[in-house]
Formats: structure tokens, sequence, C-alpha cells
């Protein structure tokens, strides 16, 4: 339970950056603006993920020259949720990792042995150190920060794909839709992934069944809880995959060294 939720919240930490990464990309592409993530806003509600995800924003949509081009533009008064919300949903997730993480933290350097044996005073303790529901329950909090990390992008993705909705990119990113599909299959992907995730959300830590004989009368399905987030997060992994594709505006040939060094910044 402990290693196989560890392991999950290192790929997580790891998928938070590459969140940002991959909505500075949408939000380029889909003519988004920069303005919701001014840092004066954020300081009047900073909780730490969000204040980190915002500036990862900032510097990553810096350099850009899409975003420049239309920045006092009033195509749109305001973007969708899913591109000026990026910063307080990704920093939900981000608060949610901090939190498994200090849990996981003092977990992995517990003792957690039954009985408990302290040779100094010669004493042989029976109590409850084993039980798991400290890290089940900081384990479910990690699957339920997951699957809106993973849905809000998908829906960044859909926007991209829709002509209806993407200010001026063909449907689905192809010239020629209709005889081809472009990325849609990469959205049915995304859409069926972010789909099971929910599924897989529900928290195991809220279960228990008795056993040997009713002495073990409460336990924390702690091992349910970790197989579930890493499920999820692995389902996250591939959305992210499929959503970061086709997230870049332009012919292919556009100068990205301001992408690049705002991201190699971030992933440290």
């Amino acid at each position: 339970m402990l290693a196989v939720g560890a392991l999950a919240s290192l790929r997580l930490a790891r998928l938070v950056k590459t969140a940002d990464v991959v909505a500075a990309m949408t939000i380029e592409g889909a003519l988004g603006s920069d303005r919701p993530f001014d840092p004066r806003l954020h300081a009047l509600r900073p909780h730490p993920g969000q204040v980190a995800s915002a500036s990862n924003l900032r510097r990553l949509l810096a350099g850009s020259p899409i975003v420049a081009s239309h920045h006092d533009s009033p195509h749109m008064l305001q973007d969708a949720y899913s591109l000026r919300c990026a910063p307080q949903v990704h920093g939900a997730t981000r608060g949610a990792l901090a939190y498994a993480r200090g849990v996981l933290d003092i977990e992995v350097n517990a003792v957690s042995d039954n009985p408990v044996v302290f040779p100094e005073q010669g004493d042989v303790v029976s109590g409850g150190n084993f039980h798991g529901q400290p890290v089940a329950t900081a384990l479910d909090a990690l699957t339920l920060a997951t699957v809106p990390l993973a849905s809000v992008s998908e829906r960044r993705l859909y926007r991209i794909l829709d002509s209806a909705t993407s200010n001026g990119l063909p449907p689905f990113l192809v010239a020629d839709a209709g005889r081809n599909s472009g990325f849609m299959l990469a959205q049915y992907t995304a859409a069926s992934l972010v789909s099971e995730a929910k599924s897989l959300a529900h928290p195991a830590s809220v279960d228990s069944i008795p056993s040997s004989a009713g002495q073990e009368d409460h336990v924390s399905m702690g091992m349910i809880a970790a197989r579930h987030v890493r499920a999820v997060v692995a389902n996250a992994e591939v959305v992210f995959i499929a959503v970061g594709t086709p997230s870049r505006r332009g012919d292919g040939h556009a100068d990205l060294s301001y992408v690049y060094a705002a991201a190699e910044e971030i992933a440290k």
C-alpha cells in the first residue's frame, strides 16, 4: 500500500508540472488570454498550489507572440473555465498532493509493527499503529484530486478540436475534416480514460468489512485505495499525451524557444 502510493505520488508530482505546460500550449492555441493569471488575482486567494500554477502559466506564456498578438483584442470577453480557471483546478491537485506526500513521508519513516517493543523500558505494547487509515485516506484524496486535473485537460482538448470554440482553427485540426478525422481519436482516448478514472475515484477508505471473527472489525481498505490511485494516475498520463500532441497553434515552424526554456525551468 505505502510503496504503491508513494510511487503514484511521484508520478503525479511530475504530472502537475506537465499539466501547466500543456495548459499553456492549449491556451495559446485557442487564442486564450493570459490576464486571468495576473499575480494580483492570485494574491487575493493565495492557495499555494494555485499561486504556483498561475506563476508557471505566466512564465510559459510570457514570450508567446501568439498571445501578444491579441492581448488587447475584444474577440472574447472571458475565456471558458477550462482555460482561465486552470490555476485553480491544477492548484487543488497540487494541494492534495502536498497533503498526501506529508502523510507518506511520515509513514515511510514510521513504526507500524504490532506489538511494539520498547527495549529501554522493557515494555512490549500492543497498539494500533498498523492501521492503514491515514495512508488510505491520503491516497483516496490523491485519486480524487487527479481526476479533475485530467478532466479539465480533456475539456481544453475538446475546445481546440471544435471549430465553434477554437477561434479559427480547422475542425479536428486538419484541413480536410470529414474525410480525415484528424485528432478526433485523441479526444476519444482522453474522454474514455477520464470517464474510467471517475469510476475509480470512489473512495476505498470509506468501506470496511470485518474479519478475523470480528477482532479486525474496522479496516482501511488502503491497498484498494493504492491500486485506484495508481490506475487513475496512469490514465491521466495518457490523457496528457493525447492533449499535448495537438495543442500548439501554428504551422509547425514557429520559434518555440520561449516555451522550451520555461518548461525546462519548471521541470526542475
